[in-house]
């Protein structure tokens, strides 16, 4: 099996397990139902953004239209480095699945804000329709992300001492997630950890590249 191929399986395996899993959850559980996976730990816990990853926000209408145009263009500019990359037997093959994971949770989470509106009605109160006579509850590009993950490993109080927000309650980890931003964090961290060298390589080889052209004009 080729590199590109070996890629594109990847991205369609995680493509597959996060789309099935979102219209699970939005087809049986309404926002803020829950599932306790493993005592207290490891929760399914449905909410919905309109944001970014791990439930940030991106707020007002024209915000949450630009966020999902520069999601496409981002994935545009993802999808054709990865596919120059695969091409080259140069590349690391663990570099190409980094940035196969962070395309796949890119398109992941693009399929939610770009159809999630049109095809299913709110979760607000109710269990979700997939297809519903009456129409979805949004349109084209204003879908709201599905996010279900939810690891509150740690809960207490801060210390009164600390300014703002001593007294407060404290939960680690606190924010809500799915299965493409877990792609996408993995894939960015990999390559922080193991291929940050391979970036450094690429940017030598452009400079000696374009002071041999410069040698060579001059």
């Amino acid at each position: 099996m080729s590199r590109t191929k070996k890629a594109l399986l990847i991205i369609f395996l995680i493509l597959i397990v996060d789309q099935v899993l979102k219209i699970w959850i939005k087809t049986n559980l309404a926002i803020g139902d829950e599932i306790v996976i493993f005592k207290d730990w490891f929760i399914l816990h449905f909410v919905e953004n309109n944001g970014m990853a791990f439930g940030f926000e991106f707020a007002g209408e024209y915000g949450k239209m630009f966020l999902s145009v520069f999601r496409i263009l981002a994935v545009v500019a993802i999808g054709w480095y990865l596919f120059k990359l695969a091409k080259s037997k140069e590349v690391p093959f663990g570099f190409i699945v980094c940035i196969s994971l962070i395309f796949a949770g890119a398109i992941g989470n693009i399929i939610d804000s770009l159809f999630y509106g049109l095809i299913f009605n709110d979760s607000y109160g109710q269990v979700a329709s997939l297809f519903p006579a009456e129409g979805g509850y949004s349109s084209f590009l204003h879908g709201r992300v599905v996010d279900m993950f939810y690891f509150p490993l740690i809960e207490g109080r801060y210390p009164e001492w600390v300014p703002s927000v001593g007294g407060d309650p404290f939960i680690f980890f606190r924010p809500v997630f799915n299965i493409a931003d877990s792609s996408i964090t993995v894939g960015i961290f990999a390559i922080l950890l193991f291929y940050r060298k391979y970036f450094n390589k690429v940017e030598v080889s452009n400079e000696t590249n374009t002071t041999a052209e410069e040698t060579t004009q001059g």
